[in-house]
């Protein structure tokens, strides 16, 4: 136990950028009858949890089907003047729940939760993500998408309610920099 609570002590620090919960990640419902091909496409990213990954602006994604039924990930960003992009690879870990998949950008690192709470597949979709550290505290991530660089307020307004609504604490959510996104990603 007390290399356990030793050992969340040295985490905290590292997670310090994200968003740090006491107790294990919350289970919000996902969106029903998820269709994966539907969901391929480019999305920009809206609002966002802070992540100590994306630090530009005009974060998009782009989700393409593989061969192999897996899915091609590659995340853009403009930092500093520059285009960078990370490539990575997404599958659906469970038939039974299409709308939780997995993404992963290292061969040596786990998929991790990208879980669609909500979409509509042609305008937004909302994207949940989280592990839990020992079971004692949390790391989440949420994101309002949408197949336009823009969306008005009160589609993001009501974006927080329902990550609210699903126990995803939007308080700390910021919105994105999709201004001056000239150069082609």
């Amino acid at each position: 136990m007390k290399s356990s609570i030793v050992l969340a002590v040295l985490l905290i620090p590292l997670v310090a950028a994200q968003v740090p919960h006491w107790g294990p990640c919350p289970e919000p419902s996902v969106q029903p009858a998820f269709n994966l091909k539907q969901f391929m496409g480019r999305w920009f990213e809206i609002a966002r949890l802070p992540a100590q990954f994306e630090k530009g602006r005009c974060i998009e994604t782009n989700f393409t089907m593989k061969s192999d039924s897996s899915i091609r990930v590659v995340s853009s960003e403009i930092f500093k003047g520059e285009i960078k992009r990370i490539e990575g690879t997404g599958v659906t870990e469970d038939m039974k729940h299409p709308a939780k998949l997995g993404i992963s950008y290292s061969y040596v690192l786990p998929y991790t939760p990208y879980w669609i709470v909500s979409t509509d597949y042609v305008n937004t979709a909302l994207v949940y993500s989280c592990t839990d550290v020992l079971r004692l505290f949390h790391v989440d991530f949420a994101w309002v998408l949408s197949r336009s660089r823009t969306l008005p307020e009160a589609t993001v307004q009501k974006a927080r309610e329902t990550f609210e609504n699903n126990n995803i604490d939007t308080t700390r959510m910021i919105m994105s920099k999709q201004q001056g996104c000239d150069k082609e990603l």
